[in-house]
């Protein structure tokens, strides 16, 4: 086993205690510059990436990512749980907090520039942190590991802006802010699962990594209890952030299956009409929307339709089929 952590990590490259300290902990040596620089690039990084989110830039939200500082006091909440240092983990909790607070009243502020709020939905930048998944977290704990190595091994640090732009911190905080600030409040509440979880995901990979490193059994160190304690509260909020995103994740599947199965036997059903089209299927909760046309714009009746999807969708999906000219006509 001693072999197996030597090659994981070097004696020869392992940063001492006091240097970790100095990178993570915003309340250790020069305290004035750390928290000036901290709050600078935090705001920075918040506008950057509101504008990047804004104008759905990729380019942009990338850039606001390698410069923003959060990662700093999440993976310093980590280290003192590992160390057992109480005030470390409070310290580096309430800085995360402040960025939170900073970046999303950045994102209401800036929400003003919103056209319209439906205009959020089509925006690339704003979808793709709204709805998490299960994979999110894994890719967020895949991160976190590869950014607790970065820290403790001297000849690692040039992987932390790569670190930077793989773990979504500030981007989600901004989209939060953008929808809230429009009133759409389930996009907000999604963005923020988000950031909760790439947190937790952070402290959780950023624990493990350190105490294989061996700084829990450093002079100084508090008590094991006391980090069994702290393991303990992580490993519940773990599983809280965790059963949404595995259940996001197995309803995504379940309506992208469920979307081809009403697409393919909606096409089944109109192959005798000349010139139907079958344009794609959209969801408002259980109900599912697929829409039509045809050249003389009539339809067969639906008993055939009814009869395909009743063997491939549960009893609970409701089906409409929009003919265009705002006629639905009712499926199921």
């Amino acid at each position: 086993m001693a072999s197996v952590l030597n090659s994981l990590i070097p004696p020869s490259q392992r940063q001492p205690v006091d240097a970790l300290n100095d990178a993570l902990d915003l309340g250790h040596g020069d305290t004035v510059g750390k928290r000036s620089g901290f709050l600078i690039m935090l705001t920075l990084a918040g506008v950057i990436a509101i504008a990047g989110v804004l104008t759905d830039s990729t380019a942009t939200v990338i850039g606001a990512m390698i410069i923003a500082p959060l990662g700093t006091p999440i993976l310093g909440i980590a280290l003192g749980l590992v160390t057992g240092h109480i005030s470390l983990v409070i310290r580096s909790m309430l800085w995360v907090l402040s960025g939170l607070v900073i970046v999303v009243a950045l994102g209401l502020l800036f929400s003003v520039f919103v056209s319209t709020p439906e205009s959020l939905a089509t925006n690339s930048q704003v979808v793709g942190r709204t709805s998490p998944s299960l994979m999110d977290l894994i890719a967020a704990l895949a991160t976190g590991f590869a950014g607790g190595f970065a820290m403790c091994r001297k000849d690692l640090s040039a992987v932390l802006p790569g670190v930077a732009i793989a773990i979504s911190l500030v981007p989600p905080l901004g989209v939060v802010g953008v929808c809230a600030g429009q009133g759409q409040w389930a996009d907000a509440a999604g963005a923020l699962v988000l950031f909760l979880s790439n947190v937790v995901a952070l402290v959780i990979a950023g624990s493990i990594v350190f105490t294989v490193a061996g700084y829990a059994r450093e002079p100084g160190s508090s008590r094991v209890a006391n980090r069994r304690r702290a393991y303990t509260v992580v490993t519940v909020l773990a599983v809280v952030i965790a059963v949404p995103l595995a259940v996001n994740s197995i309803a995504a599947v379940a309506l992208a299956r469920w979307s081809v199965a009403i697409q393919d036997a909606t096409g089944q059903w109109l192959q005798e009409e000349h010139g139907a089209r079958v344009y794609g299927v959209q969801w408002s909760g259980a109900t599912a929307t697929v829409s039509v046309t045809t050249d003389d714009g009539t339809v067969p009746t639906v008993d055939e339709l009814q009869e395909s999807l009743s063997t491939q969708l549960p009893s609970y999906v409701g089906v409409l089929v929009d003919v265009g000219q705002g006629v639905e006509i009712v499926v199921r």
